[in-house]
């Protein structure tokens, strides 16, 4: 695939030479080169390591869909246009966001710590069919959940920025809203991104508007919740329990209460498992490059502004 001028267009891949993305960036027609020759730049590491830039990249990608360590690193500028990941790994979040919720709801967790404890266990499990289930940040992820969701036969209460109806979601809320979320609702997945907007989401208020039955999944940022809040909700059993993914810090020190609460289920960020991560994001970065060099609007632009 060429420029205007005939020539390839030139990806540096760092700081490693991923095979999946390789291979991806050469099957979109483009060269494999060092940063000090590229257009362009798919970035796989971390923020802290993040190298000055070559006025030439015009374009530069980056593996992961939270953004907020290069944006507290100061890495993002206006020279040229930024992509992250999201919406990349949606069908893989979405997974396992459906298999946290119907975990607590199935009451799996329970029987796997107390094995053959009927009664307890029996009258604690609950279903997804006729329960409506928030997802907050209602994006790519929120799309491959809400069809999952359905298929349960639950009713899906979409929340995004702007209110817009949400492909197959029953019912649709801006986040200026959310007061309204919180008492609509039977269950919470949190897939937005993490932004001063977002911070602690979830906190003493919004969990005590909560239903008692309510289960919290947190596939997002750790920001998101309150972990002080949380804590002490689910120690008084304000709601039924939380599933998370992620978790402020990451990983909770080895003393963090969270950890000793029965209904309480915490997973270490393998909702996306880093192990195949390259290998989902090499197809996004051989569209955005065909993209790119035809002049269209790249997938996942992202803005220093906005945070995200």
């Amino acid at each position: 695939m060429t420029g205007s001028s005939g020539e390839q267009l030139r990806v540096a891949v760092e700081p490693v030479r991923d095979a999946h993305v390789v291979a991806a960036v050469e099957g979109a027609g483009a060269r494999v080169v060092g940063l000090d020759d590229a257009q362009a730049l798919v970035w796989l590491g971390d923020p802290g390591s993040f190298p000055a830039l070559p006025d030439a990249v015009r374009w530069v990608a980056l593996k992961s869909a939270g953004i907020e360590g290069f944006l507290a690193a100061g890495v993002l500028d206006d020279k040229r246009i930024w992509t992250n990941a999201s919406g990349f790994y949606a069908e893989n979040v979405a997974e396992h966001a459906l298999a946290l919720l119907l975990t607590g709801l199935r009451q799996i967790h329970t029987a796997v710590r107390d094995h053959w404890d009927k009664e307890p266990i029996d009258t604690a499990v609950r279903t997804l069919r006729g329960a409506t289930v928030a997802i907050v940040g209602a994006g790519g992820i929120g799309a491959a959940l809400t069809g999952r969701l359905k298929a349960c036969g639950a009713e899906v209460l979409a929340v995004n920025r702007s209110g817009r109806s949400v492909e197959g979601a029953d019912r649709t809320l801006p986040t200026t809203r959310m007061d309204e979320v919180w008492t609509s609702t039977d269950h919470v997945v949190l897939a937005a991104p993490s932004t001063p907007q977002t911070h602690h989401l979830i906190n003493s208020a919004s969990l005590a508007a909560l239903p008692a039955h309510c289960w919290v999944v947190n596939v997002a940022r750790g920001p998101l919740v309150d972990q002080q809040a949380l804590y002490w909700a689910l120690r008084g059993n304000e709601i039924a329990g939380a599933a998370l993914d992620v978790t402020d810090p990451e990983p909770p020190a080895p003393e963090d209460p969270l950890w000793s609460l029965p209904n309480c289920i915490i997973t270490p960020h393998v909702a996306n498992p880093a192990s195949g991560l390259t290998r989902e994001f090499a197809p996004w970065v051989a569209e955005n490059i065909r993209r790119f060099v035809a002049g269209d609007e790249l997938i996942s632009t992202v803005s220093a502004e906005a945070g995200y």
